[in-house]
């Protein structure tokens, strides 16, 4: 795949995710459309969902409830579309989402391979390819990241590092949705700082590839250390994604 079918193919995942056209997240102007979750969206998608802001770098797909059109609508056209996914900007979105029992939720920036970049980058452990009957006995602490034990079917495959038969590092992916899955990943904390997130994050990245499947990983923007693991790995910044939901549910998570 080139960089430009892999952007494709994410664009056209975000489209299902959201209810619009891919097409949209090229305008030059911002795209306001129905709230709604595909059937082919992202498996990690519920509803309830107030609004969803998406950018690519263009502008702002806003796929939201149409109680919550008119203040969405006026808040997208108020700022630089960028500085509508950060503080102090974000506070008048909420302020007035607030005032209908909304609250902004999550804040997410998410990485594509850049095909000129992805290689195997050294390790200095065994690495070892892994299959979904291995993680069996995985679902623990440590490997939270990597593998998810609410959704235990979606984890398809996972690259391990090993020094010696102690798994030390681990990346899996889980198959969010038909064309596109995410990489996570969890280094052992003795072991950090060699390289080993970066090698089993590359290496799992072309797993992914081979399969004809679109590698892609998420970060906080605040995750420093995650997003230099993405950079590192030959990952690029490709989109970015503000969601509202119904402030109890907020609440309920801060709880």
């Amino acid at each position: 795949m080139t960089n430009k079918e892999i952007l494709q193919i994410a664009m056209e995942q975000s489209a299902r995710d959201i209810n619009c056209k891919a097409s949209d997240f090229l305008s030059s102007e911002h795209v306001v459309v129905k709230s709604g979750v595909g059937s082919d969206a992202r498996k990690y998608y519920k509803e309830p969902i107030s609004c969803n802001l998406v950018s690519y770098g263009n502008n702002i797909v806003a796929s939201v409830r149409d109680e919550y059109r008119e203040i969405v609508a006026e808040y997208i056209n108020k700022f630089e579309f960028y500085h509508c996914f950060e503080t102090p900007n974000m506070h008048w979105l909420n302020e007035r989402l607030s005032g209908k029992g909304q609250k902004i939720c999550f804040m997410a920036e998410y990485y594509l391979p850049d095909v000129t970049k992805l290689h195997m980058l050294p390790c200095n452990y065994e690495l070892k390819l892994l299959e979904q009957s291995d993680f069996s006995d995985l679902y623990l602490p440590e490997w939270s990241n990597a593998l998810c034990e609410d959704r235990k079917e979606l984890d398809v495959i996972g690259v391990g590092a090993y020094d010696g038969n102690k798994l030390i590092g681990l990346a899996g992916c889980s198959a969010d949705c038909e064309t596109m899955w995410q990489i996570g990943v969890d280094v052992l904390p003795e072991y950090r700082r060699q390289g080993i997130a970066a090698s089993l994050t590359a290496a799992l990245a072309l797993e992914i590839l081979k399969r004809e499947r679109v590698p892609f990983y998420c970060s906080a923007w605040s995750n420093i250390r995650s997003v230099r693991n993405a950079v590192k790995s030959g990952f690029i910044p490709a989109w970015v994604e503000m969601t509202a939901k119904p402030e109890k549910i907020v609440d309920e998570m801060n709880k």
